[in-house]
């Protein structure tokens, strides 16, 4: 008994010097948004602002137009989540429950695309949209996750393989198709895993900053974290507005990861990838 007890206590101790660690810088940008440009240059640094600048996240929004960015970003993740859902869950049925030739030598080959770099790939999808007439648009952003993304395949598949299949003959006994087995079988019973899957696309489409980058250049068009940086110049002498530019970005996120916490945690579990 002393033993176990000495053991749970050194667990914790360890959990609690880790959660420690990792949420002190999150601490750090909360505490450096709140400050004045004196006291967020100051050195030493002065950790705990004096007095709070709560103004600081008023003055984001008259520095530029984050009404836009955040609308932009919202468009953008919204459609990818959608098309993500749809198009990895249709794939990914047919090679956990079709038959059809060569269908595990293509899931090999969906699962090798994985190892491609996305920086390899950017050149290729900028030739593709430029001949589409598709650049300095939102669609680039978007369109691309509607064509199946290998890792949501994956994912799904290992959800629907889940599934035993005694909830498919009966639906075939009933007289289901394929795609009414798929949307009212399957769908509703691999919930946990879409919430993964949708939270997984939200939180990489809301901070990604290499494709806009590149396929965006007019400023109207821009989303939230590109437009926080191209702001950068104009804040120059009151850093901190760009601390609590990028910490309000992450709201969003924490609120989608709270909401779906969890079925996400069911999600990672049920495919596979605890």
């Amino acid at each position: 008994m002393k033993i176990n007890r000495m053991r749970k206590i050194a667990g914790y101790t360890v959990i609690i010097a880790s959660s420690l660690i990792m949420t002190l810088p999150f601490l750090t940008t909360i505490f450096n948004s709140l400050k004045s440009y004196a006291q967020y240059t100051r050195v030493p640094p002065e950790w705990i602002p004096n007095p709070v600048k709560w103004d600081n996240y008023a003055e984001v929004w008259k520095l530029g137009p984050f009404g836009q960015y955040t609308t932009n970003s919202v468009i953008v993740t919204v459609l990818s989540v959608i098309g993500a859902l749809l198009s990895c869950s249709m794939v990914a049925y047919a090679f956990a429950r079709l038959r059809f030739p060569l269908k595990n030598t293509l899931f090999l080959v969906v699962l090798g695309t994985m190892m491609i770099p996305p920086v390899v790939l950017i050149i290729p999808q900028f030739v593709i949209f430029k001949s589409l007439h598709m650049l300095d648009t939102l669609t680039p952003l978007w369109l691309i996750e509607w064509l199946a993304q290998p890792f949501g395949i994956f994912l799904m598949r290992q959800a629907f393989l889940a599934i035993p299949k005694d909830y498919e003959e009966s639906a075939k006994l009933d007289g289901c198709n394929p795609f009414q087995i798929y949307w009212r079988i399957f769908l509703p019973m691999c919930k946990p895993t879409f919430a993964t899957l949708a939270v997984f696309t939200f939180m990489t489409k809301w901070n990604e900053i290499l494709s806009p980058a590149i396929f965006l250049t007019s400023k109207e068009n821009f989303t939230l974290p590109i437009g926080i940086l191209s702001m950068a110049g104009q804040w120059s002498g009151n850093e901190q507005y760009m601390v609590a530019a990028a910490l309000m970005s992450l709201i969003p996120i924490l609120l989608v990861f709270l909401f779906a916490e969890k079925y996400f945690v069911q999600g990672s579990n049920s495919a596979g990838i605890k």
